[in-house]
């Protein structure tokens, strides 16, 4: 190769080499400070895009996970709600059967009525309890209303019961799926009903007189005790209040008070109390299996979590063992093409050093 002065073309070449080499020593900077394998779009395009949607997925899955908690979150209060309600039905049944002891009085009867009317007027309480502005529980002629702003309450009408018995049924709709579609998931949440609950059936007013002859009252029967029999229900959560259902009947206030509480305990029967015992148990029954599913839909979407995570992490983080020998090795390159352009650019004075002699 001739020796000349104009050009250098073994200090360009060394000076193209150090700058690729202080390129790449800086991307290993960048990858372990940062941890990340990308951290430019240009590092790896397609595994961007990728790891990209994996992450807006994690997002929408751990958001879906807080609703499941907060569905499971609202079936607890339901439950306790439900166990307080089993609780006041069973001192109720049980003030029934002191009240039929053929050694009370009718003062003994009428202090047992009393205890029964502040339990109904708790069981009234029970049924407005809401979570979170949501109400627990439903009556037969709730409307299912759909907002934008909130779930719809959803209706099914006419279900029947293991005796034979027609109730309307309620729930929401909890969507369990990153998709937020129905059919890739979902779970009915229960809205209970607790008209049907409560339902009493068949009155025994066998005491209560119906009044509109004066002069010959007697027991409410026929169209009358049918009247007094429909919607029937303990706590007052029927559809419509008592006293403007037995307008017209001059003997109803014998049966309910002005609030639409029953008067008296003799007006239930032990068995209807057990009937209702078993309702209230079936319905928490209902609501622990819902609970139990809910934390199955947990779990899965935990395990998708973990899982999506790792699959988003062989994207994007760096290895560090790997790219700390790379940086190692970037550190010595760079250091001996600094050395050897210093090297490079002294080729030229040899040319010098001819002219000189």
């Amino acid at each position: 190769m001739p020796i000349v002065v104009n050009s250098n073309p073994t200090a360009t070449t060394a000076s193209f080499n150090l700058s690729q080499a202080n390129d790449a020593l800086r991307k290993s900077l960048a990858r372990l400070s940062s941890g990340n394998r990308i951290v430019n779009s240009s590092d790896d395009a397609g595994g961007l895009a990728v790891a990209y949607k994996l992450d807006s997925q994690l997002n929408r899955i751990e958001a879906v996970r807080q609703n499941v908690q907060n569905g499971m979150s609202y079936l607890q209060v339901q439950d306790g709600a439900l166990g307080i309600v089993g609780e006041i039905v069973d001192r109720m049944s049980e003030l029934r059967a002191m009240a039929q002891d053929v050694t009370k009085n009718e003062g003994d009867v009428e202090n047992y009525s009393k205890e029964f009317i502040e339990l109904q007027r708790q069981l009234g309480e029970v049924y407005r309890e809401k979570f979170n502005g949501v109400s627990l529980f439903a009556r037969s002629d709730a409307a299912p209303v759909a907002t934008p702003k909130r779930p719809p309450l959803n209706k099914q009408s006419d279900v029947t019961d293991d005796q034979g018995k027609t109730f309307n049924k309620f729930s929401r709709t909890l969507y369990t799926h990153e998709s937020g579609d129905e059919a890739d998931g979902s779970v009915s949440i229960g809205v209970i009903n607790l008209q049907y609950v409560l339902a009493l059936g068949k009155l025994d007013t066998t005491y209560a007189k119906d009044k509109t002859d004066p002069e010959n009252p007697q027991p409410f029967s026929g169209t009358y005790g049918s009247k007094l029999n429909e919607s029937a229900n303990l706590g007052n959560v029927g559809a419509t209040n008592k006293s403007s259902q037995m307008k017209g009947l001059d003997g109803w206030s014998d049966v309910f008070n002005s609030e639409g509480y029953l008067n008296s305990i003799l007006y239930v029967s032990v068995g209807t109390f057990t009937d209702i015992i078993e309702r209230v148990a079936d319905v928490r029954a209902e609501n622990g299996a819902e609970q139990n599913r809910l934390q199955k839909v947990e779990d899965l979407l935990t395990t998708n979590m973990v899982n999506l995570e790792a699959a988003h992490g062989r994207i994007m983080d760096a290895d560090i063992a790997l790219e700390s020998t790379r940086m190692a090795r970037h550190n010595v390159l760079v250091q001996s093409s600094a050395a050897m352009v210093a090297q490079a650019n002294q080729l030229s004075n040899i040319a010098l050093t001819i002219l000189n002699g």
